[in-house]
């Protein structure tokens, strides 16, 4: 008989094909739906920003392992994993360019204007009604970033073509060769232009970006988040862009996804997309493969490509 999973967040049709052709797969909707074959569901595949909610997993007594389709695990309870024997795996280092091109086109497209500029033309406006307020220039501006790990690094390489000096905190120091290492989130962010933030998500850097590291960017100052929502004081920043006292924000991450405050979506100041940074054919069929390769190395009993646990 085939092991039965559990499919929490919907992926690429191949994969899905793969996945059934391997698998009993139970595609969620409710936890009521799973009254009758709670017992017998062994493996959950699921999203980075979805993953596992609390409730599902405890109505799961047989569980063995649940991969993640992302490199977020602050969407499923890793103590509870961990005293339950559960695995959990993610994608680590397939996304990484995505994201970090993601990054830099939040970059360009808030201090270039470019989706009020496509609008501009799509409605007719040029030629008939005031030109657009200039931009801001991109190269040559000082860069920041809270988290230096994969896509961190890859942000910075791609900054490099900015010529765009670049500065960064973490837990502690890389010694990257021309990056410069702040260890305060304050300092660093008063001594950039743009601060993207490329952090893991979770309980420890939950509004790690608040009001007062905000303000410290300043009106001329720029915020990008292709990390986690949890990690900007989403309050805060609606308040702050309002009060002309931070220059934009470019965000493909929010608090409360899908849900987006309307004050946001209407700001001027801010470019928006729908958590998409690792939203590319090739990178969601590679996330995939190595989904479908860490459950089939479970099942025969064989070493997880990558264990978070």
């Amino acid at each position: 008989m085939k092991p039965e999973i559990l499919l929490i967040e919907p992926m690429m049709p191949e994969i899905e094909k793969q996945l059934d052709a391997a698998y009993t797969v139970h595609r969620f909707t409710s936890v009521a739906q799973l009254k009758e074959s709670a017992g017998r569901i062994r493996g959950i595949a699921t999203g980075g920003a979805t993953g596992v909610p609390e409730a599902v997993m405890d109505s799961l007594p047989a569980l063995e392992i649940i991969a993640i389709n992302g490199i977020g695990t602050d969407a499923v309870d890793l103590k509870k994993a961990r005293q339950r024997n559960i695995h959990v795996t993610t994608t680590p280092g397939v996304l990484t360019d995505d994201v970090a091109d993601m990054a830099m086109g939040l970059v360009l497209s808030l201090l270039r204007g470019l989706p009020s500029g496509d609008r501009y033309v799509r409605d007719g406006a040029w030629g008939h009604k005031p030109a657009l307020p200039l931009g801001r220039k991109v190269t040559g501006r000082k860069l920041g970033i809270i988290g230096m790990g994969r896509v961190g690094r890859a942000i910075a390489h791609r900054a490099q073509g900015f010529a765009m000096p670049v500065s960064y905190t973490d837990l502690r120091d890389f010694e990257l060769e021309g990056y410069a290492f702040v260890p305060d989130l304050l300092t660093l962010a008063r001594g950039s232009d743009i601060l993207v933030i490329a952090a893991s998500g979770g309980a420890g850097s939950r509004h790690l970006v608040n009001r007062e590291i905000m303000e410290a960017l300043g009106a001329d100052g720029f915020l990008v988040n292709v990390a986690r929502g949890s990690v900007v004081d989403e309050q805060a920043l609606i308040q702050v862009l309002d009060a002309e006292k931070l220059g934009g924000a470019a965000l493909d991450v929010f608090e409360h996804e899908p849900d987006v405050p309307a004050l946001l979506r209407h700001s001027a100041r801010a470019v928006l997309q729908p958590h998409r940074a690792s939203a590319t054919v090739e990178t969601r069929l590679s996330m995939g493969e190595l989904v479908i390769k860490n459950l089939a190395a479970h099942f025969a009993d064989q070493s997880l490509l990558t264990a978070v646990i």
